[in-house]
């Protein structure tokens, strides 16, 4: 079957901001975002992309633009199902001040049970995003055949779901899975199960300095993951 080729969006002016963009209209990549995404097509030169699929959210086709007018021809699409997480009234909030919500230590510790209030919950978006990806498993392989890759462009949560299944994990433990701004995982799908082949690659080690962080205050984020992914390296 296919190898999905998962890239983050790069760094989003919600991100340096600490904000929970969600699905809230215009958030773009700010500057070191822009460059990230001008790089992409040089990082991916060396795979023949059979695709690619994108959110359809501003900061995911902005990251997307410089790959697909290198390569042009190329098949593009856009799938509502790995659109970010519907967050609902969380939308447009600091990370925090939903930090001290009662929500946030479910959606920690037992995501599965977590439903954000007006918005969907991580087990209806990690569904989503898993039909999605099957689907367009078999739609590349049947047009491209066995061995294909594609990209697919989207977000933190909905990658960190996706590596989740992938791995046989449950949901409850893919808080333990990071994904930077334009990172790249690598996942190959086979008749009898799915490889892990790369995992928040961004070639860049700044992330691993300790510092002050999105989730909340200190150095480590108290063993927190950050909601909707973070910002990256400084």
């Amino acid at each position: 079957m296919a190898t999905l080729i998962l890239v983050r969006h790069g760094r989003s002016t919600a991100n340096t901001s600490g904000v929970l963009a969600g699905r809230t209209p215009g958030v773009a990549l700010d500057e070191r975002g822009a460059a990230q995404a001008a790089a992409l097509p040089g990082r991916l030169a060396g795979l023949p992309l059979a695709a690619v699929v994108s959110s359809p959210l501003q900061r995911c086709l902005e990251t997307v633009r410089p790959l697909v007018e290198a390569r042009p021809g190329i098949e593009t699409h856009q799938d509502d199902r790995i659109s970010e997480c519907d967050y609902g009234d969380w939308s447009g909030r600091k990370l925090s001040e939903l930090a001290d919500e009662p929500l946030m230590s479910v959606v920690q510790q037992h995501p599965s049970a977590a439903a954000f209030p007006g918005g969907e919950s991580m087990r209806a978006m990690q569904a989503r995003a898993v039909d999605a990806v099957r689907d367009w498993n078999t739609r590349v392989e049947a047009g491209h055949g066995e061995g294909a890759l594609y990209l697919m462009c989207s977000h933190g949560d909905i990658i960190k779901s996706l590596v989740a299944d992938a791995l046989g994990m449950h949901l409850d433990l893919f808080q333990r899975i990071h994904a930077d701004p334009c990172s790249v995982t690598a996942i190959r799908y086979t008749r009898l199960r799915p490889f892990v082949v790369r995992l928040g690659d961004t070639g860049d080690l700044g992330s691993l300095t300790p510092r002050e962080n999105d989730a909340g205050g200190k150095k480590d984020g108290g063993g927190a993951a950050v909601v909707g992914g973070g910002s990256g390296a400084p």
